[in-house]
């Protein structure tokens, strides 16, 4: 049989299970229910998986040669020019955000004023260690570890932790799935009885399964929080610095301009974002080469004494001089690791080592150089400190710094929409979030994707927030929330991690509890504090989005159950194929479902309503896997309806959360392609029932010319009589409002319309 390369292959692979295959196209024979497989793959442990009859992969040089030239395949490089070359590119997408906060900071801490030389020294301090604590310690040496194939993020940290821990909720998962190259995790050989109580409470409990699924989600709120604050914020305090320039420039007028910078960011989003990190990286570099300068100046020129900061005794004394109030003013202190979580978020288009170097060799260094600067400066002009930023320059650098302090906000703010487009992305794929227009920007960087719905949204959420907070100071009490709540959920997350999968000793799990999560709790218990002066919008945007996904996501999976509960048996696909009093017609007809086990109830509706079928049936299911990516060969998933005079097919189309799905070549064309060399490699070249494969090709050909209609459900989702209240409303108005307003699934594949069927039936949930 050929491959889809041309080359011929007959090698085989040794299994997980230790049982040879001959490898080539992925398929498996029905020889069972998909019910009894399911089943058996839920009981039994991986390493005494069976050998299912006819389950055969691609040869392994093929899913490495598939890797080479996407933004996945320079995750394990060793490299150093690659490596190197990778964090100064960093730099540009990833660090913009807490590269900025600076500008900032000290004005946010110090809302009342400084009220003791040395509580200056006190909050460089907390500055310091916090900065040290949780973006270097955290996450560059602990959380950059926890990626999945080199993906970052909360819904990559719940995917590790579905396909270790069998804690996913739709029940989709087929014995095959673990052949895909990517699927296995790289586990230590130690045995705990820790990790395996958490894991078996975890697969046990629904709670459990339904609470991380909610912590992910919540997360994902938290990050389309951040991408609503963190322009506004950034902007808004970037352009305040013409306050120095002109007393002309009143707070009514900085508004506007930055509300003017924000709608024209988000206007250009849609012509791509590629070029952003890459080419603007020695922008940033620039910028953090200038504040560290210009901290060493003032250090040096005003009061090198701060550098006794570093001592945590001032961090006491600052507490007991200030007691309540020097607990409200961390909320201003943690807006120094904002942008912290973009460091994982973000790992998708670099590599570990290269944000560690990038972190450690330039940011860091760079920003404690610059709030030593500022300290230093305060400590002889401490009345203001409203304008630490722009009053700490020298009067020679002011429009330098900042014509590059605009650029680097537009830039922070830049990376983070891109990054709440990924995490939609993400969701989208998991069946989270309601389905959205998702734009590949770019044909060199797969994870550069533009949702315009989300981006509208976006825009508007931005220029209410900084036309109605007007003032950094304000729109930092709701930031500091975002931020914190966001990295408390990671940290979560890591802590399942570290006991279930890293099967860490129980001892550290406890210190990084006591030490780091604690730390980030007591950070949101005082931005939590300012709830009620701006802390509640990150929460109000929270909260809508997280009623539009879990609604959507409960609807999904009462849909997805429905029609596992509902679908066509074999014996009804043979005699409906088979009945006399149903008309058969040529060409190709191809049924789409999100079911991937057995056939839909679409089909046998559109039987009984249309008694007419065409001479070949594909039904396609679409599947996302939790991985970050399904290689190429490895995608169609085929098998053949029993028996093969039928000339009915079944295909399960694999994805992983950050695939491209919109391929260069039209979905129809690769389908059918991959279909006949499935065709080919079941058959080989012996005679079955008086057909070989051939033949068989050539009855797909004819089909494919004589016409191909695609079918797509289009499902009236009810609720059943005798349903709540709450659950009435969630399935007739909440749910079908938003599958009204946006894409429907035909258009994830461009479907033509000239081609596509839409067949009507009602689901009961």
């Amino acid at each position: 049989m050929h491959t889809p390369a041309g080359s011929r292959s007959h090698s085989n692979t040794t299994t997980p299970g230790g049982s040879r295959r001959n490898s080539n196209a992925v398929n498996i024979e029905e020889e069972v229910e998909e019910n009894n497989e399911q089943i058996h793959l839920e009981q039994t442990p991986d390493h005494l998986i069976p050998e299912y009859v006819g389950l055969k992969r691609h040869d392994s040089l093929d899913i490495e040669a598939a890797k080479i030239g996407g933004h996945h395949g320079h995750h394990n490089t060793k490299d150093w020019g690659v490596i190197l070359r990778l964090a100064f590119q960093s730099i540009g997408v990833v660090y913009g955000d807490i590269g900025t906060s600076p500008l900032y900071v000290y004005s946010s801490t110090f809302i009342n004023g400084i009220k003791h030389p040395d509580d200056i020294l006190g909050v460089l301090s907390l500055i310091f260690y916090t900065i040290t604590l949780i973006p270097v310690i955290k996450y560059v040496t602990i959380v950059l570890h926890a990626n999945d194939n080199g993906d970052g993020g909360t819904f990559a940290l719940y995917s590790k932790l579905c396909r270790y821990a069998k804690v996913g909720l739709i029940p989709s998962e087929q014995p095959e799935d673990r052949e895909v190259s990517n699927y296995q995790l790289e586990l230590p050989n130690n045995r705990n009885t820790i990790s395996s109580k958490v894991k078996n409470i975890l697969e046990q409990s629904n709670f459990a399964k339904s609470a991380l699924l909610f912590v992910a989600m919540l997360g994902t709120s938290m990050v389309v929080g951040d991408g609503i604050l963190t322009p506004s914020i950034s902007v808004l305090s970037a352009v305040s610095g013409l306050k120095e320039a002109t007393d002309s420039m009143t707070e009514g007028r900085i508004v506007i301009i930055s509300i003017i910078i924000l709608i024209t960011l988000f206007m250009v989003q849609r012509f791509g974002t590629d070029r952003v990190g890459y080419a603007f990286a020695p922008i940033i570099c620039v910028w953090f080469s200038l504040i560290a300068g210009i901290g060493v100046y003032n250090f040096i020129k005003f009061d090198p004494s701060v550098a006794k900061a570093i001592n945590p005794k001032y961090i006491v004394d600052y507490f007991k001089r200030n007691g309540k109030e020097a607990w409200i003013s961390l909320g201003g202190v943690v807006l120094a690791i904002t942008g912290t979580e973009a460091m994982f978020a973000d790992l998708g288009h670099f590599t570990v080592k290269s944000i560690q170097i990038s972190m450690g060799c330039v940011v860091y260094p760079a920003i404690i150089t610059a709030y030593s600067g500022q300290a230093s400066w305060l400590r002889k002009n401490d009345e203001h400190v409203a304008d630490t930023f722009y009053k700490s320059l020298p009067s020679a650098l002011y429009w330098p710094v900042f014509v590059v302090a605009v650029m680097a906000a537009i830039i922070a703010s830049q990376a983070m929409i891109s990054g709440t487009f990924s995490i939609i992305k993400q969701s989208l794929s998991l069946g989270c979030f309601p389905r959205v227009q998702v734009v590949h920007t770019s044909d060199k960087y797969e994870g550069q994707v533009y949702i315009p719905e989300m981006n509208y949204l976006l825009m508007i959420g931005c220029v209410l927030v900084t036309a109605t907070f007007r003032t950094t100071e304000k729109i930092g009490n709701a930031y500091g929330i975002a931020v914190i709540y966001a990295e408390t959920l990671t940290s979560g997350f890591l802590v399942v991690i570290m006991l279930v999968i890293w099967k860490t000793n129980i001892l550290l799990v406890i210190l990084y509890v006591l030490v780091i999560s604690s730390t980030e709790y007591l950070y949101l218990s005082a931005v939590l504090y300012k709830f009620g002066k701006g802390g509640y919008l990150p929460f109000s945007f929270a909260l809508v989005l997280m009623f539009i996904m879990c609604t959507w996501n409960y609807v999904y999976r009462a849909k997805y159950n429905y029609e596992l509960d509902h679908k066509v048996s074999r014996e009804a696909i043979k005699d409906i194929v088979t009945d006399t009093s149903i008309s058969h017609m040529g060409g190709l007809a191809i049924f789409y479902s999100e079911l991937a086990h057995g056939i839909p109830p679409i089909f046998k509706h559109y039987v009984d309503n249309v008694p007419a079928l065409h001479s070949v049936i594909v039904f396609v299911s679409i599947k996302s896997l939790p991985v970050s990516r399904v290689a190429p060969e490895e995608r169609f998933l085929f098998r053949r309806v029993k028996p093969n005079e039928l000339y009915v097919f079944r295909c399960v189309v694999r994805y992983g959360y950050t695939d491209v799905r919109n391929e260069k070549e039209s979905f129809e064309k690769i389908l059918i392609e991959r279909l006949k060399d499935y065709i080919l490699y079941d058959y080989g070249t012996e005679p079955q029932q008086g057909r070989i494969a051939e033949e068989d090709v050539v009855k797909l050909d004819k089909a494919w010319r004589s016409g191909v209609v695609h079918l797509v459900g289009e499902h009236e989702i009810v609720s059943r009589e005798g349903s709540s209240i709450g659950k009435r409303f969630l399935i007739n108005y909440a749910y079908n409002f938003m599958k009204k307003n946006l894409r429907q699934s035909y258009s994830v594949f461009d479907v033509p319309h000239k081609k596509l069927l839409k067949v009507g039936m009602t689901y009961e949930l």
